[in-house]
């Protein structure tokens, strides 16, 4: 299997840099492709903007979407956009490595989507979304780590249910969105409590990493489920 992972966070020897050091080695040994895509040392750009494109479709008023789309139908991206469109559609499951940051990912992964996951790329009038996104046929799983303890992220934690009310957003929003299919979310509940922890974790994850054709799918409803003003169906509901 081709496994790419997406992997922000600025300290290599954060956790995270060590879940993403333990897939690399351990999806290797059992034989997977591996690549990295690691943002902070790549000093990934984050921000979108004129410089995506080697040449604009419309010169006088800037519309990121529209040039998007002309640049897909075109060869059209900076290096740097090609890359890791490239990698994408290379890979066979995508895991994206990140701490839980303002209840989102960190700025460059939310650049790095706002880049990469392109109009006319991962979604289109002539490709679609969801189920037909640009990317289907791919796995996705978000591997995260947060800074305060599970309790809090319950549908009744003050945090909001970490499922339907944090990640849904990156699961259904972009994964799902881009005709991914993503996978049930690896969690790390606040590492730093002990190192006895922080090592479950590591043996939890490489079980997780020897099962990645096993992983559950999230569930996520077709667009064939909803009507015309983009409601779910009666009989859906």
């Amino acid at each position: 299997m081709n496994t790419l992972i997406i992997y922000a966070h600025p300290e290599p020897k954060s956790f995270n840099g060590a879940l993403k050091d333990l897939a690399v080695s351990e999806l290797q040994m059992l034989g997977h492709q591996v690549q990295v895509s690691d943002l902070y040392a790549m000093n990934f750009k984050a921000v979108a903007d004129q410089d995506d494109f080697h040449q604009r479709q419309v010169q006088d008023f800037f519309k990121y979407g529209l040039e998007q789309n002309h640049a897909s139908q075109t060869s059209g991206f900076a290096q740097d956009i090609k890359d890791e469109q490239d990698k994408l559609l290379w890979a066979d499951f995508v895991i994206f490595q990140f701490p839980l940051w303002w209840y989102s990912v960190p700025a460059i992964l939310k650049g790095w989507f706002d880049r990469v996951f392109a109009a006319g790329f991962v979604h289109g009038s002539e490709i679609g979304r969801y189920e037909h996104g640009g990317l289907k046929g791919r796995k996705a799983m978000l591997s995260v780590t947060t800074g305060i303890r599970q309790e809090a992220f319950t549908p009744y934690g003050m945090e909001g249910d970490i499922h339907e009310q944090i990640l849904y957003h990156i699961n259904h929003g972009i994964l799902y969105y881009s005709g991914m299919k993503p996978v049930e979310p690896f969690l790390v509940w606040k590492p730093t409590q002990s190192e006895e922890l922080r090592k479950q974790y590591l043996t939890d994850y490489k079980t997780r990493l020897h099962q990645l054709d096993e992983i559950p799918l999230i569930s996520y409803h077709p667009n064939g489920h909803y009507d015309e003003t983009m409601q779910l169906k009666k009989e859906y509901r």
